[in-house]
This record gives structure tokens, C-alpha cells and sequence, in this order.
């Protein structure tokens, strides 16, 4: 197992460095920076600024280095400072931009994983093992259901029986006293207060692909000869089910982890915009749109760092299940 966890670590390394080269390259090669969009800006309002004023910003920059040298200089600061660069927009380092917001997309990432896990797993159990019984025709209809609303109309519905039924209140991760509060119990708890609602809304989706993955892994899984002769031995039905038909059935569905978590993280920016929450989404837009490099590669490349990280932690989490990988992998 640690010769397995190894060369899954070294796997990631190379993936990391075309991601961060990747992330930056496809910000900064369309034509134009954010000293144009200044220029462009300046000259609707009918300020047209000196030639010398731009190419000294550009140089300020650093916008007039070539395009490795630029990345060179970025993804050093990265690696050995943990500095993510200037964002232009808004006249700050990134990182102290985007901890915050990254801190709580991997929260609600995380909490909508634990929603699709401590859902999905028994409805799709017992789908399996009670088919075509009336709670399996009723937890299938919701799995489609859940499945053909889009996540942003559900978000809508919820925030209005919260806000009407509930007197809750609804947009944003906190209440407005503790959006610019420090970190302390009250609003820790205003956090959990209001974590569930996108929590359940982006988790929905997932967890209705997850539920028919399950039960029909299961049910191929049940009728197998080995069920029939551990059945055969006396095995206990629940003890039977447990040990082995649901390990095996678990396969396809932890392999699957890193697609659902990337559908949460790239899923949610809608959700975040409609729900007004403060995640990676919005701001990540707001950089794309404003050609703010540093702040949108930096962006791209931590969350591409969390999709390879869950991919990491999807195969280290298979292998566990399923011994027989480690063996062909050795």
C-alpha cells in the first residue's frame, strides 16, 4: 500500500506543473491585458490616456515581460513564497483575496459530498435490494427528478420556502453583521445556519446520479454465484450484503468521486451568482471579465490543484476498498 500511495504522489507532480501552466498560459495569451481594458475604459468616458502612461503601467505590472518569463516569475512566487501575485482589480495581493473565498468553496464542496454520501448510499442500497417496491419506484421518480432541475431553479425554490415558510435568512454564506466579522463561535454557527441550503441544492444533482450508479452495481452484484453460496453457508442476509456485494458495488461509485466533486466546484458558480454566495465562482468571473491575470490563473490553478487532490484521494480510497488494484498496480 505505501509503494501505491507513492506513485500516486509522484503521478501528481507532473499534472500539477501542466496545470499551472496551463492555467496561466490560457489567461494571458488572448490578445489585450488589463492595462488595454483601463485604456478602453478611459477612452469611453472620453480620457484618452498617453501612449508613455501605458506603457509605464504595463512595465509596473509587469505586463511588458515575455509570456514564460511572466509564468516564471508567477509560479516561483507560488512555490516558494506562496505570493499568487498583484490582482489589478482589486489593488491587493491574490492571496489575500482568495483564501477566504477558496476556504469556503471547500467547505461547501465538502458538506455537499457528505449531503451526496449520507443520502445516496442506503436510498441506493435499498433500491437494490427492494426493487421494484414502492419505496424503489418513489426514490427512482425523485432521482430523476433531481436529476432534471436545474440547480439554479432549485435554488430559487428553496431560498423562497426558507425566506416564506422559515423566516430565514437567505443569499449569502452569513448574515450581513458577519460578513466582515473575525472568526469566532457566533459566527462559525451563523455559517452552519446557512451552509445547508446551497449544500443541499448542489449536492441534489449528485446524489441522484449516485443513487441509480449504486443500485445497479448492487443489483448485478446480488445476483452472482458467490452471493448464492455464501447464502448457501448460512451467512447472515445483512452480514452477506454488507461484506461483499455493497464493497463490490462501491467500485464504480468511489472511482467516481473526482467527476462529482468537479461537477460541485464548476456546478456551483451559477449557484453561488444566483444564491449570492462568497466562493470562487463569482470572483473568478469577475477576474475573466476584467482580464485580471494573476487573480483568474491563480484561481484556475487552485482549483484545478483541488480536482487533481480528489482524484488523488478517489484512487488512494479505491485501492483501500479494493485490494485487488494494489495487487495489479504491483
Amino acid at each position: 500500500m505505501g509503494s501505491f500511495i507513492l506513485r500516486r504522489i509522484i503521478y501528481v507532480i507532473p499534472a500539477l506543473i501542466a496545470v499551472s501552466l496551463i492555467s496561466f498560459l490560457v489567461i494571458a495569451v488572448p490578445p489585450g491585458d488589463f492595462v488595454d481594458r483601463l485604456a478602453e475604459e478611459a477612452a469611453k468616458k472620453g480620457d484618452i490616456m498617453p501612449l508613455a502612461e501605458i506603457e509605464a503601467m504595463r512595465r509596473a505590472y509587469g505586463l511588458d515581460q515575455p509570456l514564460l518569463v511572466q509564468y516564471w516569475s508567477w509560479i516561483t512566487g507560488v512555490v516558494l513564497r506562496g505570493d499568487f501575485g498583484y490582482s489589478f482589480g482589486w489593488n491587493l495581493p491574490v492571496k489575500e483575496v482568495i483564501w477566504p473565498r477558496l476556504g469556503l468553496t471547500v467547505v461547501l464542496s465538502l458538506a455537499s459530498l457528505l449531503f451526496v454520501w449520507v443520502v445516496a448510499i442506503p436510498i441506493g442500497i435499498y433500491s437494490a435490494v427492494r426493487r421494484y417496491s414502492v419505496g424503489d419506484y418513489i426514490f427512482t421518480f425523485l432521482g430523476f427528478l433531481g436529476l432534471a432541475v436545474p440547480n439554479f431553479l432549485l435554488a430559487l425554490a428553496l431560498m423562497y420556502v426558507a425566506f416564506a415558510w422559515f423566516g430565514q435568512d437567505v443569499g449569502g454564506l452569513f448574515s450581513p453583521e458577519y460578513i466582515e466579522a473575525p472568526w469566532g463561535w457566533g459566527k462559525f454557527t451563523d455559517l452552519m445556519a446557512h451552509l445547508w441550503l446551497p449544500m443541499v441544492v448542489l449536492g441534489t444533482s449528485g446524489t441522484a446520479s449516485v443513487i441509480r450508479v449504486i443500485r445497479a452495481n448492487l443489483i448485478d452484484e446480488l445476483h452472482k454465484p458467490y452471493v448464492t453460496a455464501a447464502r448457501a453457508k448460512g451467512k447472515g442476509e445483512f452480514a452477506l450484503l454488507m461484506k461483499y456485494p455493497v464493497r463490490h458495488a462501491m467500485n464504480p461509485f468511489v472511482s467516481g468521486q473526482n467527476d462529482i466533486f468537479v461537477d460541485i466546484v464548476s456546478g456551483g458558480t451559477i449557484v453561488a451568482i444566483v444564491m449570492g454566495l462568497q466562493t470562487t465562482g463569482p470572483l473568478l468571473i469577475k477576474a475573466l471579465m476584467e482580464q485580471d491575470m494573476y487573480m483568474a490563473a491563480s484561481f484556475i490553478l487552485m482549483l484545478s490543484v483541488l480536482v487533481v487532490v480528489g482524484t488523488l484521494l478517489s484512487d488512494l480510497l479505491l485501492a483501500w476498498l479494493d485490494p485487488r488494484i494494489r495487487y495489479q498496480q504491483g
